[in-house]
């Protein structure tokens, strides 16, 4: 079988892109849901042991701050999925399982996010927490090429899909160098995620070039 076969094979399995944007909309929402359970349960604990909203407060600092962000992650890689599956018309096999993948990542990330507000920080809690979303960056990377390669999926202009690929290597390159830096320098530690704000400069950047070649 040719690789055209093969494609064409593909093309002949497809599901529906519809159901498979609600399927991820909410698997999202609950992975997102979760993030909070670790703060409610900490709520409870800190009633039964007669503390101040103060004391409960300085106790879940790192928890909190761990929750803002990871919520803010998840927000993210949702409307980065959103705006990459608007314009795709079906899914197959292939979609599908990328897609599975993708989404398992943004399920483990709650558990990833409450290691990071309950425990000790060390280097295996920084390689599980932000390694994970290097691994969901590298999905959504995956993802447009997959796209990239099977036009009969989507109605996405050429121009937008180079666009999608730019932005989604330069996630994959920030969050390594936020991990090398998290796990190199223990003093920065997760404050190495804040050169994820450099995503949006650095696609103005190539893209500013690419336009003046």
């Amino acid at each position: 079988m040719t690789a055209k076969d093969e494609a064409d094979t593909e093309a002949g399995q497809l599901y529906s892109a519809e159901r498979a944007k609600a399927f991820i909309d909410a698997v999202v929402a609950i992975a997102m849901t979760l993030l909070i359970l670790p703060l409610m349960e900490s709520v409870g604990e800190a009633a039964s042991s007669d503390q101040s909203t103060v004391e409960w407060w300085n106790e879940n600092t790192g928890a909190l701050f761990a929750f803002v962000l990871s919520f803010a992650v998840i927000g993210n890689f949702w409307v980065s999925h959103h705006r990459q599956f608007a314009g795709v018309t079906a899914v197959t096999n292939g979609l599908l399982w990328l897609t599975m993948a993708w989404m398992l990542t943004i399920v483990w990330l709650p558990i990833a996010t409450a290691v990071v507000g309950q425990l000790e920080t060390d280097t295996l809690q920084k390689v599980l927490y932000i390694g994970s979303m290097l691994i969901t960056s590298l999905l959504m990377l995956f993802i447009q090429l997959y796209l990239t390669r099977h036009p009969q999926v989507h109605r996405i202009p050429d121009d937008r899909l180079r666009v999608g690929l730019r932005v989604d290597l330069i996630l994959v390159a920030l969050f390594a160098v936020a991990l090398i830096v998290a796990v190199a320098v223990p003093a920065v530690s997760y404050y190495a995620m804040f050169l994820l704000l450099l995503t949006s400069p650095i696609q103005r950047l190539t893209s500013r070039r690419t336009r003046d070649r």
